[in-house]
């Protein structure tokens, strides 16, 4: 059977064996999936929204963003925050100049996450200095083939 793609904005259309239709990003282009608070801006917990109009932006963090989504990545951000944070949260990264395509809200809180998908993901801690991405090898968590 002759696979079929279809190209929709930045997304390939790709058939599988079972006639469904996937949607594949192009060769070299990432799906970022980015935290807001104590990753682009200063760390302001859900119970402290008066703060998040305020929080201080790490100007490396918004450099590097603005750069990846300039080269064509797909830029979200994906935190903790609720629907009732949305308005503030817009807001202040439109304020601080952030560029990107979307916002999910609702991430788990608390950490130590096993994120699990038919997808390949690719999961960088943030340790206080937003750059490029490097190729390393670590010892990651997989399921038992």
């Amino acid at each position: 059977m002759a696979k079929l793609n279809i190209m929709t904005e930045k997304f390939v259309l790709q058939e599988d064996a079972q006639g469904n239709m996937n949607p594949i990003l192009p060769e070299g282009v990432k799906n970022y999936l980015i935290d807001i608070d104590g990753t682009v801006g200063e760390d302001i917990p859900n119970e402290e929204p008066e703060r998040m109009a305020t929080a201080a932006v790490f100007l490396d963090a918004l450099a590097q963003v603005n750069k990846w989504y300039d080269e064509g990545h797909v830029i979200y951000f994906f935190t903790s925050r609720t629907e009732a944070h949305r308005e503030v949260t817009e807001r202040w990264l439109k304020e601080n100049g952030f560029k990107y395509h979307g916002i999910i809200f609702g991430k788990p809180r608390g950490g130590n996450y096993h994120w699990i998908d038919n997808h390949v993901v690719k999961a960088t801690r943030y340790k206080g200095k937003f750059t490029d991405l490097v190729l390393k090898e670590e010892t990651v968590e997989v399921f038992n083939d």
